[in-house]
């Protein structure tokens, strides 16, 4: 079930998001652990240990068909990625469908393991992803998080999934969905190669520098559409028309142009903005309750747009489980708790 923004006061808001969230059945354990030490796994010692999520099975009306998300892999985000799978498996009307394709930029042979012991009977696959692909052609961003090859994979899903896989939701690390993922899987993609939420009313040129701009030449790039943001790390992809249309190719255009010339400063999103704003399927809000985690250089607590909400977005510097530990946590982010699937050493003293 969805959760539903309410239009009066934030508290307002949040205390019912609240309540419905403490109906999950982990809720107030993981409220418990997030400020306490993490066992880490003594084979692989940056791996933090996750315990065992509940097995969730198929309602009687699902059939056979697959719904496939596609997320990366990172040491650093991997507590964030746990939460998020446990958020779509448990919102899930047919949760034995999801099949997950995970991205790695290291071949670790525990990130499998750890993964088989979280979730027992997740249907999943973990391909390698060479960080040389893209080195050469990233340039400094605003925000080092934004510079790893990683956060480029997204770039390169239609050259790495199997052909079979016709259609694929990709999700960032720092989100949770309360709602049925099979909704945003089934848009009606209206023959677009990408669905995303668009914000037409957000304030366009910052995102390009002086430099694109005072270019006529490079200006005219939007000629004939009219271009939004939307944020890459909630969309849907055909992943047949981006392979038709030579879209990976598109994209590192760009950033080649952008290694000569400075023409933005925000990491992988220009490029995808440059080649799709204006020309995507716009896919309700509720999809993306986005920049949760603040701005890009402090990460200050923002509150939550009005409106109904299918997906929580930590986009921005600040992270969920990182300000809880810290013990100086927004308000949004114990909405984010309830998923963690973090084994601390209070919950092995408790076991």
């Amino acid at each position: 079930m969805a959760l539903i923004g309410r239009s009066s006061s934030l508290s307002e808001l949040l205390l019912g998001l609240l309540s419905l969230l403490l109906l999950l059945p982990c809720s107030s354990s993981a409220a418990r652990v997030v400020a306490a030490t993490v066992i880490r796994n003594p084979s692989s010692p940056d791996l933090p240990v996750f315990r065992e999520a509940p097995s969730f099975r198929n309602g009687d009306q699902c059939g056979p068909a697959s719904i496939h998300v596609a997320m990366t892999l990172d040491i650093n985000y991997l507590r964030g990625t746990m939460a998020a799978v446990l958020s779509m498996l448990q919102h899930s009307t047919c949760p034995e469908n999801l099949s997950f394709h995970f991205l790695s930029a290291h071949f670790e042979p525990e990130l499998s393991s750890s993964i088989n012991r979280t979730f027992p009977y997740l249907a999943f696959r973990i391909y390698h992803f060479d960080p040389n692909r893209v080195r050469g052609k990233i340039s400094r961003s605003i925000r080092q998080a934004l510079d790893q090859p990683l956060n480029y994979a997204r770039i390169y899903l239609a050259d790495v999934l199997p052909l079979e896989v016709a259609r694929v939701v990709y999700l960032d690390s720092d989100i949770i969905v309360v709602d049925d993922i099979d909704k945003l899987w089934n848009v009606d993609m209206e023959r677009k190669v990408v669905a995303a939420p668009e914000y037409c009313h957000a304030n366009f040129t910052p995102y390009f520098t002086d430099r694109f701009w005072s270019d006529r030449k490079l200006a005219r790039t939007f000629e004939g559409r009219k271009p939004c943001y939307f944020n890459t790390g909630v969309m849907v992809m055909d992943v047949e028309k981006w392979r038709e249309g030579g879209y990976t190719k598109r994209v590192e255009e760009w950033m080649a142009v952008q290694k000569r010339e400075r023409i933005y400063h925000l990491g992988s999103l220009p490029p995808f903005l440059l080649v799709l704003a204006g020309n995507i399927k716009a896919v309700d809000h509720r999809w993306n309750q986005h920049g949760l985690g603040g701005d890009n250089f402090e990460g200050r607590c923002r509150n939550l747009h009005p409106g109904p909400i299918s997906l929580l977005h930590w986009s921005g510097k600040g992270k969920p489980w990182l300000r809880l530990d810290s013990r100086k946590p927004c308000i949004v982010d114990y909405l984010w708790a309830p998923y963690d699937l973090y084994r601390s050493s209070k919950h092995a003293l408790e076991e």
